[in-house]
């Protein structure tokens, strides 16, 4: 087993200083803005996940040193593990959560386009179509992810068989690591998706009339 790590998002925060009126481009920006709080809880899961993928890792390491007739050891461990990964599926829960939270919000923009100036438009229908496949590069982290956590609990149920066979068991090592192999894949994609809507990002609110600063 290998640890299977979720890359941090971080999109671009930035501080109005100065506005005039309601333009298009500042209701643009409460809504965009407002996304990008919505997706604190998926940060906040970032942090006890990955504290949960390196116990499990040790709880494995450990496993791998006890004989069949230290089972009773082997036991507790692989139920402690399955705990672990039931924990993880929560926070995965809550990670898909705020991200569609925050998709939903940002979708808002779209009613403001055609409000813009024509030089602005084909800039903010740039930002929507980069959040669209920001989301679902998302999705289909999230579904590797799941099928990841599948074969985890799987290899663990294994370890509860008294009786299990060696090659069994390899078998199910490598489609956990086939696994861990497309989920960082997934996880290459989501970061790429994330930096290039950031990009789009700021060019909108460079080209835009918005006086904002990044923090």
């Amino acid at each position: 087993m290998r640890l299977k790590l979720i890359g941090l998002l971080v999109l671009s925060t930035l501080v109005m200083v100065a506005c005039s009126g309601d333009s298009p481009e500042e209701s643009m920006y409460e809504h965009m803005e407002e996304s990008v709080q919505l997706e604190s809880d998926f940060v906040d899961q970032q942090q006890p996940l990955s504290e949960l993928e390196q116990e499990e890792q040790e709880i494995y390491n450990e496993i791998s040193e006890l004989d069949m007739d230290e089972f009773e050891e082997i036991e507790a461990l692989a139920q402690e593990a399955i705990e672990s990964i039931d924990t993880r599926r929560d926070l995965t829960e809550t990670e898909r959560e705020s991200i569609e939270a925050s998709k939903e919000e940002f979708d808002q923009i779209e009613q403001y386009i055609e409000d813009l100036d024509e030089d602005l438009q084909p800039l903010a229908e740039d930002m929507l179509d980069r959040m669209e496949e920001r989301y679902q590069a998302f999705l289909d982290l999230h579904e590797a992810y799941q099928t990841s956590l599948d074969l985890d609990e799987e290899l663990y149920e294994l370890l509860l068989d008294e009786d299990l066979e060696e090659d069994q068991l390899s078998d199910q090592v490598d489609e956990v690591n086939q696994q861990y192999e497309e989920v960082i894949e997934a996880n290459d994609v989501f970061n790429q998706a994330t930096d290039d809507f950031n990009q789009s990002k700021r060019e909108f609110y460079e080209q835009s009339d918005l006086n904002v600063t990044y923090e």
